[in-house]
């Protein structure tokens, strides 16, 4: 076979006894498809008049059709990384990854099924996110937190969540909060799973949409930053150690909070939320 050079930076593309292109691998269809196009737009003759510089009065040509960028090659490099950084979370709060104790990237890899890179990068945003610390030559250590810490978080949480959703019990209307009832009812049952990453998840996509009413998505990235840290498990027990009633009872004041925000009592709404976070800390 004969090798013929693919202009569009694909590299050789090979050809076969007939001289078509090897398309066996997406790299090798996209550059037959690019040399199969026409180098350029395709020029509009000219009249006999104008090749001879005399003055015509024809419609002048159409410009150019605009070229349409091609498509790059799809990479799931970032797909891989937010999937075991998601399940990094999820082992963080399940209580998987222990406090105080270093991981590997590539024991962890291992664990994975992928290789020692994307956990790695998880990793580290991880250590930006203040779960974990870069250990060199030996990996992450997962971060040691107290009670303190947590009270503090809690205490951060309800000076910015309170006052949004005694604003929004006064301004959104009954048939709003309704839209919100399936995931309160969600957090009920994946609390009744036992399983603390579930319920985790769960419960950061209900305050996610009420203060999601607020319009404010810096408020909104914020808080759930502080919610996420929030469940990460501390040293020596804490909310990694709740079980299935604790999860329950903390489900179901999602459903009594909405009853309050629907009813615009505000004493209720103020008690409910302060005691949603308290309640998160005492169970620890």
């Amino acid at each position: 076979m004969t090798p013929s050079t693919d202009t569009s930076g694909g590299g050789p593309v090979r050809q076969g006894a007939q001289g078509s292109a090897d398309t066996g691998t997406p790299w090798a269809a996209a550059a037959a498809a690019a040399a199969a196009k026409p180098a350029g737009p395709a020029r509009v003759p000219q009249q006999a008049g104008a090749a001879r510089g005399e003055h015509t009065h024809s419609e002048p040509p159409a410009p150019p059709a605009p070229v349409v960028p091609r498509a790059r090659p799809v990479v799931q490099r970032a797909s891989v990384r937010g999937q075991i950084l998601a399940a990094l979370r999820a082992a963080l709060v399940a209580g998987d990854l222990r406090p105080g104790e270093v991981y590997s990237a590539p024991v962890l890899g291992d664990r994975f099924g992928v290789s020692a890179t994307p956990v790695r990068e998880a990793m580290q945003q991880l250590a930006l996110e203040g779960a974990v610390e870069v250990v060199p030559n030996r990996g992450f250590r997962v971060v040691e937190r107290g009670v303190r810490e947590l009270a503090e978080l809690a205490e951060v949480r309800a000076l910015i969540e309170v006052p949004v959703m005694l604003r929004l019990a006064r301004t959104v209307p009954a048939e709003r909060w309704a839209e919100m009832r399936p995931l309160a009812e969600a957090t009920v049952r994946a609390a009744s799973t036992g399983c603390r990453a579930t319920y985790a998840d769960s419960d950061r996509r209900f305050h996610r949409a009420v203060l999601s009413l607020s319009g404010n998505e810096q408020l909104v990235q914020i808080a759930e930053d502080l919610h996420r840290r929030a469940q990460w498990p501390l040293a020596g027990g804490g909310p990694g150690t709740r079980g299935r009633a604790d999860l329950v009872a903390d489900a179901h004041e999602h459903t009594a909070l909405l009853d309050a925000l629907v009813s615009r009592d505000l004493d209720v709404v103020r008690a409910l939320v302060g005691e949603h976070f308290a309640g998160a800390t005492a169970a620890g």
